[in-house]
């Protein structure tokens, strides 16, 4: 029994580093449809987070199972309370991926990015599936010490956003009203990504050490 109660709890793993490559994914076919405004891509998105979805409704299972059948303490109920709130996270990822391929699609065929801030935005995108990498061999491997790295791609990360603010605000913006909404949404969306990744560092960090970070 004790030894199929440990399996689960791999098992638990094993999902959290799949619904990692899921969004990693989602994000990086969202970046490419938003900024060529590929509709095949941005569909592909959408339709595929039901996926994530069905992970996290699995994993979301399973520790309400092992909760209520074996009790667990000390390590274990850190795992199972940590595996929660990592799915949670990275379910909304999975969501944030979406809207920005919803941005997208609702601009086909039109690019929603203006050519002058392409090279912003793909370095959010990039900086995102850096962070989902991370993230990924973070939880697979337990390192609190990559987990701390996290922290630092999203400092650039919030650069970006702020970057994007300014260039928005400033009087030089000719590219209208419904740019301006895409663009402060979707950079919106790139920083949340990025803050979600760094919750679920915070996660791994407790597991290991009983210690929660601030977020």
């Amino acid at each position: 029994m004790r030894d199929a109660y440990h399996e689960e709890l791999d098992t638990l793993t094993d999902r959290l580093v799949e619904m990692t490559r899921l969004v990693r994914s989602a994000m990086s076919r969202a970046t490419t449809a938003l900024l060529d405004s590929d509709l095949h891509l941005a569909e592909s998105v959408i339709s595929q987070d039901e996926e994530v979805n069905r992970l996290y409704a699995e994993v979301e299972t399973s520790i309400y199972e092992v909760m209520a059948t074996q009790q667990p303490v000390a390590v274990d109920l850190r795992t199972v309370i940590s595996a929660l709130r990592m799915a949670a996270d990275l379910e909304r990822m999975g969501d944030l991926a979406e809207h920005i391929a919803k941005i997208a699609r609702l601009r086909h065929p039109e690019s929603a990015i203006p050519a002058s801030l392409r090279d912003i935005i793909l370095e959010m995108g990039q900086i995102a599936e850096r962070l989902i990498t991370k993230t990924g061999t973070c939880i697979a491997t337990r390192d609190v010490e990559l987990s701390k790295e996290l922290e630092s791609d999203d400092d650039a990360m919030d650069k970006l956003h702020r970057r994007l603010f300014r260039i928005l605000l400033s009087p030089d913006w000719k590219y209208g009203i419904e740019a301006a909404i895409d663009i402060t949404l979707a950079g919106r969306y790139y920083e949340r990504y990025a803050d979600h990744a760094v919750r679920v560092a915070h996660d791994v960090v407790y597991l290991v050490t009983g210690s929660r970070q601030e977020a």
